[in-house]
């Protein structure tokens, strides 16, 4: 039996609550779990053993490689990509139990969440300690731990991240040229101006 063209695909072996919601065209490959409460945009893709906490939300268009891990309360927007088994965390302070060594609950912690804006790309293994906000169409290369915001169009290397330049929205670094920053693969032309850059018309 085919699939309706506009419904969204979820592999056999695919834990997707009944409670999540899935976006039309959207793929949930094997192995990954789905929770409650998530919401997920049309076009996606979940892949192999990925997970999506309760309650995250996924713009339209964004991509979750193989076994990337994004607890709630994650807000990731549209055209976000995440890189295989790079983690969102949640936790500011992490313990299995209190300090009297009883088991930590729901109600002995409170769950602070990683935001990514349009466009923005998280590499391979990288890591968002929350609660961290990563601007739009930001770059975080592959191993890079963020624990600090992001601006947008940021190319973030390292442990903890930092800046090293810029890229446009084809993901490439970009070139300075006078005043300007300059994307080589699409011409179009940024400027920097305290510390942000911005697009110009």
């Amino acid at each position: 039996m085919t699939t309706p063209p506009d419904e969204p695909f979820v592999a056999a072996t695919a834990d997707v609550s009944d409670r999540a919601s899935i976006g039309a065209r959207t793929k949930v490959w094997h192995l990954a779990q789905v929770r409650e409460d998530a919401v997920l945009g049309a076009d996606c893709v979940v892949g192999r053993g990925a997970y999506v906490g309760p309650g995250v939300q996924i713009g339209d268009s964004s991509k979750l490689q193989n076994y990337a891990l994004v607890y709630e309360p994650a807000r990731l927007g549209r055209g976000v990509f995440i890189g295989p088994a790079a983690v969102l965390t949640n936790d500011e302070f992490p313990r299995a139990a209190n300090p009297d060594l009883t088991v930590k609950t729901a109600d002995d912690w409170h769950a602070v969440g990683v935001e990514i804006e349009d466009g923005a790309a998280i590499g391979a293994r990288a890591v968002c300690i929350a609660p961290v906000r990563i601007g739009a169409w930001a770059l975080v290369a592959a191993g890079a731990v963020v624990a600090k915001d992001v601006p947008a169009y940021a190319l973030m290397v390292g442990v903890p991240a930092r800046r090293i330049g810029w890229v446009g929205r084809a993901g490439r670094p970009l070139e300075r040229d006078g005043d300007d920053w300059v994307c080589p693969a699409t011409g179009e032309r940024y400027r920097e101006t305290d510390g942000t850059l911005h697009p110009l018309a």
